[in-house]
C-alpha cells in the first residue's frame, strides 16, 4: 500500500481562547480529546491528529475508544491509511521523569493494531510513527526504532523456558514490526543540523520516506521571531539537498500557531504561509485554528492546505542567515531580560485550557534565561499581547537596512505578518521598551492600524499592572485575547 502523507496536522496545543463546544469545561482532558480527534478528522477536515504521550493520564487506549464510539465515521475511514494517529512520546535524554512513559508508550502500539485488526479485519497498523521532541542525535531516534523492533515485537520468539512455548504462541505476535520515527528539531544547533542527524539516522535503514518536525514557536521564544523564521529556512533548504542526495522523499513537518510570533497560520491565512514555506509536507492545526474562528473558515482553510501540494525548498545564504540570526538573538535577548519580569507576572493570569501538562520544551515548564524564569511558550505570547507589547519587535533593532531587504526577499509576507502582529501594539506600553526597539520597527516603514478596542483592554492590563491590584486582569486578557482569535 502506497502511504498517504497528511497535509494537515490537528495538535493539542492550548492556544485557544474558546474552548470547543463538546469540552466538559474550560480545561479540556481525557475524553474532550478523544472527540477533539474525532472533530478533528470528521468535521473540520484534518488528516492527521497528533496525540501527546507527555505528561499526566496519558490515554494508551486511543485508538480502541476512536473506533467504539465513532464506529460509522471510522468504518468508512481507516485509521492508518485514510486518516492517521501520530504519537509523540517523552524524550528520555531529557525528560527523565516521563522516561517510562515511553517504553509503555512504544507497548501500546501492538495492542492498537490488535484492536485495529478485529475492527477493520486487515493488517494496516492504526499507528506506526512517534515524534521525538528536542530530538539532538541520531542515536536518539535509533534507540527508539531499535527498542520497538527488537523488545517490543522480538519478545514474542523468547520461550519462558526450554521446551515451552513463545511469548506469540501464548498471547499471539506482536504487529507492526517496526515503527517510524519523526525527528522534532527546536533549538539553534540541532535545527541548522536536522539534515545531518537525519543522514545519519537513516544510513542502516531501508525507508520508502522520512518525515522531520521543525518547530516554529520555541525558536521564536528562544531567539526571537526573525531568527525562527530564518533558522525554519535554512533547515528546509537543507533537507531539500538532503532529499535530493539520498533520492528518498524528505517530507517536514512545520509547527506553527496562530500568533504572528508563533507562526500566524490562520484560517484566513493558510495561502500566505504554504507560500511562506513550499516545502512544507504538513502543517500543523493548533486550538485557536480550530475553535477561535467560525467553523465554515475553519474547514475552507484545512481544505486549502489538503488540496495544496509541496514544492521544493528555496535557497537561502547559509553564512547570511547566521549573521542575522546572531545579531537578532543577542538583541532578542538583551530586551528580553527587561521585559521579564513583567511578561511573569500577567502570565500568571492567562486561563489555562489543557488540564494535563503537554511537552515541556527546551528547559522544562519555565524558561530560564540567565537567570529569569519565563512562562512556556503560549503563556509568554499572551502576556506580551496582553500588555500590547508584540513580541515580534523584539529582535529588530539587531537588523540593518541590508537585513531587511534580505528578510523581505527569503520571507515573502514578512511585511504581512509585521503588520497583523503590529496592529495590537500599545503605544503607551512600548514605552517600556528601550527607543532603540521604537525606533526599529518605525523604519520597517509599515502603515499600521492600530487595533484600537485592543488597545483599550492592554491598557486595563497595563494599569492594573502598575498599581499592583490583580483585580480585573484575567478578564482584560481574556477580552484582548478575543479580540486577537487566538491566546498566545
Amino acid at each position: 500500500m502506497e502511504r498517504k502523507i497528511p497535509r494537515c496536522m490537528s495538535t493539542q496545543h492550548p492556544d485557544n481562547v474558546n474552548p470547543p463546544f463538546f469540552a466538559e469545561s474550560a480545561e479540556m482532558e481525557g475524553q474532550d480529546e478523544i472527540q477533539e480527534a474525532y472533530y478533528a478528522f470528521s468535521h473540520l477536515g484534518c488528516d492527521e491528529q497528533m496525540w501527546d504521550c507527555e505528561g499526566k493520564e496519558v490515554d494508551s487506549f486511543v485508538v480502541k475508544k476512536l473506533l467504539s464510539k465513532y464506529e460509522g465515521y471510522f468504518r468508512e475511514n481507516h485509521i492508518g491509511k485514510d486518516i492517521f494517529l501520530t504519537l509523540r512520546v517523552p524524550n528520555p535524554a531529557i525528560e527523565k521523569d516521563e522516561a517510562k512513559i515511553l517504553l509503555e508508550t512504544l507497548e501500546s502500539i501492538p495492542r492498537s493494531f490488535d484492536t485495529a485488526k478485529l475492527f477493520y479485519q486487515d493488517d494496516i497498523p492504526p499507528i506506526f510513527e512517534v515524534i521525538l521532541p528536542m530530538t539532538s542525535s541520531a542515536i536518539s531516534l535509533d534507540r527508539i526504532y531499535r527498542y520497538y523492533r527488537d523488545f517490543v515485537v522480538g519478545k514474542q520468539n523468547i520461550s519462558f523456558r526450554k521446551g515451552d512455548i513463545t511469548i506469540a504462541e501464548w498471547i499471539g505476535t506482536f504487529e507492526p514490526e517496526q515503527i517510524n520515527i519523526i525527528p522534532l528539531f527546536e533549538d539553534f544547533k540541532n535545527m541548522l543540523g536536522a539534515d545531518s542527524i537525519t543522514r545519519e539516522y537513516l544510513r542502516d535503514k531501508n525507508v520508502e520516506y522520512q518525515r522531520v518536525f521543525l518547530a516554529r514557536s520555541d525558536p521564536a521564544m528562544n531567539y526571537g521571531q526573525i531568527s525562527a523564521i530564518l533558522m525554519n529556512k535554512v533547515a528546509l533548504h537543507r533537507l531539500q539537498r538532503l532529499e535530493d542526495e539520498l533520492s528518498i522523499p524528505i517530507y517536514p513537518i512545520i509547527g506553527v500557531g496562530s500568533a504572528p510570533f508563533r507562526g500566524n497560520l490562520k484560517p484566513d491565512n493558510v495561502d500566505s504561509i504554504m507560500v511562506e514555506y513550499p516545502s512544507v509536507q504538513t502543517f500543523t492545526v493548533q486550538s485557536a485554528f480550530k475553535f477561535d474562528y467560525p467553523h465554515d473558515l475553519v474547514q475552507e482553510g484545512i481544505r486549502s492546505i489538503n488540496e495544496g501540494s509541496r514544492g521544493r525548498a528555496e535557497e537561502v545564504d547559509e553564512e547570511k542567515c547566521r549573521a542575522i540570526i546572531e545579531r537578532c538573538a543577542n538583541a532578542y535577548r538583551d530586551a528580553l531580560i527587561k521585559i521579564a519580569p513583567l511578561v511573569n507576572e500577567v502570565s500568571n493570569f492567562v486561563p489555562r485550557r489543557r488540564k494535563r501538562k503537554l511537552h515541556i520544551g527546551l528547559f522544562g515548564y519555565s524558561r530560564s534565561l540567565e537567570g529569569i524564569r519565563l512562562p512556556r511558550a503560549i503563556g509568554f505570547c499572551c502576556a506580551f499581547y496582553s500588555l500590547g507589547i508584540p513580541p515580534e519587535v523584539l529582535g529588530l533593532d539587531g537588523l540593518t537596512d541590508r537585513d531587511i531587504d534580505y528578510l523581505r526577499d527569503v520571507s515573502p509576507h514578512f511585511d504581512d505578518n509585521m503588520r497583523d502582529a503590529l496592529q495590537f501594539l500599545n503605544p503607551d506600553s512600548m514605552k517600556l521598551l528601550p527607543d532603540r526597539i521604537w525606533k526599529a520597527v518605525d523604519e520597517l516603514d509599515l502603515e499600521i492600524a492600530v487595533n484600537e478596542e485592543h488597545c483599550h483592554f492592554t491598557s486595563q492590563v497595563l494599569d492594573i499592572v502598575r498599581h499592583s491590584t490583580g483585580r480585573g486582569m484575567g478578564e482584560a486578557v481574556l477580552q484582548a485575547a478575543n479580540l486577537r482569535g487566538f491566546l498566545g
